[in-house]
């Protein structure tokens, strides 16, 4: 097996975690079952000790440091969660923490962080920039620098996970990991070909960073740059040299989400679940419900719901997105006359439809109108892209040409 990483390496990490990590619980989601027809259980990393996963790869890396190298002091750099990791772990040992992080990573991260006595230095707008200024830091002060996923005791603790689901479902067929920088994908693909070879992994990343899928491709690190995503938990430009190898080997296939698909994944486990996913996290659901995995059909498939730290600020945008991409909010204009009566004949048309009016706007000044008319635009709540197109037909059929946004 890869000698970058071992079974025994990953064990080994399963005895330092004990009385540590939580082993998280593996619940059947059937609202998701329908959508990606198989049977679909989620693992409950959000629900682990600080909301994420990566407390088991940044406690295992503090606890085979040598007194030595806790003494000098750890620094890490991290979009939210590893940070939060390496902090409790330095805190247990009795040791100070310093956490890089990009400077618009969302602030309950930061508050969490700096909850467990770590020193905050906020640096760039990606992990990329950040991971520059830890090891700046690193050489300055002579600090010990905790790697948050191209590390061989970082994946040994993350693949614990793969260890717990394939006791808990030995009849796993298919695990589904979001990816980053690729730590928790090659901890967990290392674990379960080593349980049982004939599993696949699956891998997920944002549209908008698919640096690990990238490279893949061209058979080399690559690095991508691109726009934010509210995936912030896995916006790594370039890939670890150690993971890449690892998911090389291991990684049966990588598949993209965009941002509507990923909002729509978190309003989904938010509402149906009842479970709450930050973007990273809802990457996997992301991609069974848009059907991007193939070969899953009637199969068991476990979902990893990598963490639940999504900033609440951020929230309401997401679930807005989300009802926009399920098509259970729609906005549209339709022109009309400017006479009386005009608006309150279409309002009831759309009632009556059980469309229910969120907003109403109407303008007179724009200039691609006639005189005489005026352009109306309403947000409505809807029921599902089924409602939508009732909704279409009906303005159709009282001769109203309606565009949809």
């Amino acid at each position: 097996m890869s000698e970058i990483l071992t079974m025994d390496m990953i064990n080994e990490a399963r005895e330092r975690l004990k009385g540590v990590a939580q082993v998280t619980g593996l619940s059947m989601a059937h609202s998701v079952n329908d959508a990606a027809h198989c049977k679909v259980y989620q693992k409950m990393e959000n629900l682990q000790r600080t909301g994420s996963f990566k407390l088991r790869g940044a406690y295992n890396k503090v606890a085979s440091l040598t007194d030595e190298e806790r003494e000098r002091g750890v620094i890490a750099a991290s979009a939210g969660n590893h940070a939060q990791g390496v902090a409790l772990a330095a805190q247990a040992y009795g040791t100070t923490s310093t956490i890089c992080m990009p400077a618009h990573a969302p602030l309950s991260k930061v508050a969490a962080t700096k909850s467990y006595g770590a020193d905050i230095v906020l640096k760039g707008d990606f992990f990329d920039d950040a991971e520059e200024e830890a090891r700046r830091l690193e050489k300055e002060q002579g600090l010990t620098f905790i790697h948050p996923y191209d590390d061989p005791l970082v994946m040994a603790g993350q693949g614990t996970i793969a260890c717990e689901i394939l006791e808990q479902l030995p009849e796993t067929d298919v695990i589904v990991v979001p990816i980053g920088g690729g730590g928790l994908i090659s901890g967990i693909s290392v674990a379960a070909k080593n349980i049982k070879p004939q599993i696949r992994v699956i891998g997920v990343q944002t549209e908008n960073i698919p640096s690990m899928r990238e490279s893949r491709r061209n058979g080399k690190r690559t690095t991508v740059s691109g726009p934010a995503s509210i995936a912030d938990g896995i916006m790594v430009k370039t890939p670890g040299r150690n993971t890449f190898d690892i998911v090389q080997k291991y990684v049966d296939d990588i598949v993209t989400v965009d941002e509507s698909e990923i909002a729509q994944a978190i309003l989904m486990l938010l509402e149906q679940v009842k479970t709450v996913a930050e973007g990273a996290g809802a990457c996997p659901t992301a991609a069974l419900i848009n059907g991007k995995i193939s070969g899953i059909s009637n199969k068991h498939v476990v979902s990893l719901i990598s963490g639940g730290n999504i900033d609440i600020n951020r929230m309401t945008r997401i679930i807005d997105n989300g009802l926009i991409k399920a098509q259970r909010k729609v906005f549209f204009d339709t022109v009309l006359p400017d006479q009386p009566g005009t608006l309150n004949k279409l309002l009831a048309i759309v009632s009556e439809t059980g469309a229910n009016i969120l907003n109403v706007n109407h303008e007179r000044s724009r200039r691609d109108i006639e005189l005489g008319y005026i352009i109306v635009s309403l947000e409505l709540e809807t029921e599902d892209a089924k409602h939508v197109e009732s909704l279409r037909q009906k303005l159709r059929e009282n001769n109203y040409e309606v565009h949809v946004k």
